[in-house]
């Protein structure tokens, strides 16, 4: 099974890497389509379960937001880099708010230069964000060639990755 994972990646890597814009805006429509239909369920079942009200309206309101977003994805918004980059945005923000607190809170001089370090890899990776989400087909290239060594790695290795993953 993995080897036939493993060349599914390559397949897929490839595809991304030879057509990042064809591909990409294939991947977006795809992600969209599911996020549709994730929703529609979604909606379903909370139509369906009566019993609990607040079940009921939050598998709604997710159900609505996951049809937006899937709207989105397929006719209007590229999202592989949009999903890539906000992961960035949040992860940068997230540095930057834990370094500036570490620098104004702790007072040890090693811990407030490494909060310092934190700072500065936050402010590097949401210019990163920002770099992503400008440049869709270097995302779609990263993403191929970074599949195309995964699938690699599954081919040649098989099933001992699976074994290394478990017990590391």
């Amino acid at each position: 099974m993995e080897k036939i994972i493993g060349l599914l990646f390559i397949i897929v890597g490839l595809l991304l890497v030879i057509y990042p814009m064809v591909s990409s805006a294939f991947l977006s429509i795809m992600i969209g389509f599911a996020m549709v239909c994730f929703g529609m369920s979604s909606i379903c079942i909370g139509i369906i379960f009566t019993d609990i009200p607040l079940y009921k309206y939050l598998s709604i309101i997710i159900g609505l937001v996951s049809l937006i977003f899937g709207a989105i994805f397929m006719f209007f918004l590229n999202a592989l880099p949009f999903l890539v980059s906000l992961q960035f945005f949040i992860i940068g923000f997230m540095m930057m708010f834990y370094g500036l607190m570490g620098m104004v809170f702790l007072n040890d001089k090693s811990y407030i230069a490494l909060s310092a370090v934190a700072f500065i890899l936050g402010i590097l990776i949401v210019a990163l964000a920002y770099f992503a989400a400008s440049q869709t087909y270097l995302i779609a290239v990263i993403v191929g060639a970074l599949l195309i060594v995964d699938g690699i790695v599954a081919l040649v290795i098989g099933r001992s990755k699976s074994l290394i993953e478990k017990y590391g």
